[in-house]
């Protein structure tokens, strides 16, 4: 390593830009790397990350800063270094080798493997020395370079069996899902469900807005209210917990806790994009006004901290000056020298302790500083301090925007600049989504400055997808979640916008995904092209903090087939809800955006078509009965009749026509279609027998 730094001094990715001043002589992911732990007979040491991750940065200061475990890795290994939202090709499938090799997953991760790339040892974070049963990475690296030397065969024999298995993948094509594999996945969420907290499970607490998509799509197609019920009470309690930034907006990544008060404290894009579907779908279905103000905190805090102006940022870190949640917390002290006044109501509010409510995550102490969460209703509080509920409301308002503006004034955490495709999809689809039902024309734009940037810089060779985008350089081939994604945003755009160009951009990106990512074998989708770098091609279909790739395809597949008709699209879906068949009927609840899709997939109609001029007469209206109703297997097309090229794409439209100049709806279901309509009363009614 020379004097400059290592060897990831030149990369742009901000994770490994943390790294560059190591003394270990980090290499990014590199033929150059491989190479010379080949040369000179070393073992690779992989680290994978991101720049928003607290025990990454934990790691990152008790090692891989400190000279001796540097000279220590540099003895023994070739190290390389992985942003994990750069490369998730690497990520996704050395993640895979962790489960299977030590049953653990997170990050950092830590992979250990031949020059050949048979891994032989997994782990996330480890201590620099030993602490109880967790083995110290000093002691782990000379243990390793004793085998290297004097038991390398067995090393090899543990990857060679690792990446047999891998191979070995046992996702074998069914007869397909049934309509009774979602009955089993809403019982399954019924009984896990936190009747005391909302959400799933105990702890940690994920949001997975997927899962609660889902139960607004069961309640829809069954009656079932319960799963209304969980939705709500789920959405109350995430709104109201400290997994929510009260002053500055936005979420947090997930709760520590069980009653989602305490997080982990990075913000990322995807949580943004998912929650804001969730929030405006629970609106929609419920009509409940606080989801709206919880929509526009979502999308205030992604147009005022994550956008570039064009498209949108990943994710901003959980640490300020080595400590986790320095920015977002509060000693009471603090927060009396910003008021200058009675603090009791906000202390109360947001249950702000002397003694701290924010415990060390490791060792459970408190440390004197708070998170602010609400567990007590607003008109509780308001009874409590003699103040209407209207009063309360205005006064902490005024309490809030102070506490806000002395937080201004802190350190602000790192924000990770790179534009991903893939995440931008999905804020794409919630933008536009939001867009359209709280008819909010400066979310739709957004969705559309964003659509334009990944269309003109992220599009190579004809209709191939980039990854990631850095300081004005697009790099890293595309995989399925950057296509699915968004494709997934561009129909959804389409169905706001009613601008052909995003269907038909949709149509050649999809093409380009069948082409390169479907295999003709078994079906489904490889989430990397036959052009990756990881040793095997793998498909995944369960659910992460955001949906599969093959979920989302599914998605866009059926969602295609509803809108042009196209058998290719249908056959193509019905291809992939057998080829994962065997998997998600088996645990439902962990693939609830693929059984959406499936519910998609099955469901007669609705598709909607308005017929007339993009200014016609009552067009408005109809929007706005459909932006009242919840109809979440509805698709929408525009057919403008001064220039009808929705036609080449839909010819089921070809023979509609606007009636007497006004705006003309058709509703169709499985494209059989009923009398026009121009009335908006009777449209109302005509949707409303959808429900």
């Amino acid at each position: 390593m020379d004097e400059e730094g290592n060897e990831l001094r030149d990369e742009k990715s901000l994770y490994l830009q943390q790294h560059a001043d190591n003394p270990v002589n980090w290499y990014p992911w590199c033929d150059e790397a491989f190479e010379k732990a080949k040369e000179e007979d070393i073992p690779i040491f992989l680290s994978i990350g991101y720049s928003s991750c607290h025990w990454c940065h934990v790691m990152a200061h008790e090692s891989f800063e400190d000279e001796e475990v540097a000279q220590l890795m540099n003895e023994t290994f070739v190290s390389i270094k992985v942003d994990k939202e750069e490369r998730p090709e690497i990520n996704k499938y050395y993640m895979d080798v962790a489960r299977r090799m030590s049953r653990q997953s997170g990050w950092p991760l830590t992979i250990m493997m031949t020059p050949e790339r048979k891994p032989f040892f997994a782990a996330t974070y480890i201590p620099k020395r030993t602490r109880g049963e967790r083995v110290g990475l000093v002691e782990l690296t000379k243990k390793v370079k004793d085998l290297w030397e004097n038991d390398r065969g067995g090393l090899i024999e543990t990857g060679e069996n690792v990446l047999d298995s891998i191979k070995r993948d046992g996702m074998e094509p069914g007869d397909g899902l049934k309509e009774e594999d979602m009955d089993s996945a809403y019982r399954n969420f019924k009984r896990n469900f936190d009747k005391k907290a909302g959400g799933f499970g105990i702890s940690p607490k994920f949001p997975s807005p997927q899962n609660l998509l889902f139960l607004m799509r069961y309640w829809a197609r069954s009656g079932e209210e319960r799963s209304l019920e969980m939705v709500k009470e789920t959405l109350d309690s995430m709104r109201k917990g400290g997994i929510h930034d009260h002053l500055g907006s936005g979420f947090h990544r997930y709760s520590t806790d069980r009653h989602w008060k305490l997080p982990h404290f990075e913000k990322m894009l995807y949580d943004q994009a998912m929650l804001g579907l969730a929030y405006t779908e629970g609106y929609q279905a419920t009509g409940d006004k606080k989801y709206v103000e919880t929509v526009e905190d979502i999308m205030g805090y992604v147009l005022s901290r994550l956008s570039d102006g064009q498209a949108f940022y990943s994710a901003e870190d959980a640490d300020v000056e080595d400590v986790e949640g320095g920015y977002y917390t509060w000693t009471v002290e603090e927060i009396k020298d910003t008021l200058e006044e009675d603090p009791s109501l906000l202390l109360d509010t947001f249950n702000v302790k002397e003694e701290g409510n924010f415990e060390e995550e490791s060792s459970g102490e408190l440390t004197g500083k708070n998170v602010l969460f609400r567990d007590k209703s607003y008109q509780d509080i308001a009874s409590a301090h003699d103040l209407s509920k209207e009063e309360l409301k205005e006064k902490m308002n005024e309490l809030e925007e102070k506490l806000l503006e002395e937080r201004k004034e802190r350190e602000r955490p790192a924000r990770d600049n790179k534009i991903l495709t893939d995440w931008n999809g999905l804020i794409i689809k919630s933008l536009a989504k939001a867009g359209f039902v709280l008819n909010e024309e400066r979310y739709v734009q957004a969705a559309e400055d964003a659509a334009d940037f990944l269309l003109k810089n992220m599009v190579y060779e004809g209709n191939k997808l980039y990854h990631s985008y850095i300081e004005g350089e697009a790099s890293v081939e595309g995989n399925l979640d950057d296509y699915s994604f968004f494709i997934a945003g561009l129909l959804e755009l389409y169905q706001t916008t009613f601008q052909t160009e995003y269907m038909r951009r949709a149509l050649e990106l999809t093409d380009t995904m069948l082409e390169d990512f479907w295999d003709d074998e078994k079906g489904g989708f490889y989430f990397t092209s036959e052009r990756g770098v990881v040793p095997s091609r793998k498909k995944e279909v369960r659910d992460g903090p955001y949906p599969s790739g093959n979920s989302m395809s599914f998605l866009v597949l059926a969602t295609l087939y509803k809108m042009s008709g196209d058998e290719e699209y249908r056959e193509k879906a019905e291809g992939l809800q057998k080829a994962f068949c065997n998997q998600v009927s088996s645990m439902g609840s962990e693939h609830a955006m693929f059984l959406s899709a499936f519910d998609l997939f099955i469901s007669p109609g609705p598709e909607i078509v308005l017929v007339g001029e993009r200014d016609g007469e009552r067009l408005d209206e109809m929007k706005d009965v459909l932006r009242s109703i919840y109809l979440p297997k509805k698709v929408i097309l525009f057919k403008d009749v001064l220039e009808p090229a929705i036609t080449d794409i839909a010819p089921f439209t070809e023979d509609m026509e606007s009636e007497n100049g006004a705006t003309t709806a058709y509703v169709c279901q499985d494209f059989a279609c009923k009398e026009p309509i121009t009335d908006v009363e009777e449209f109302e009614r005509a949707l409303s027998e959808k429900r």
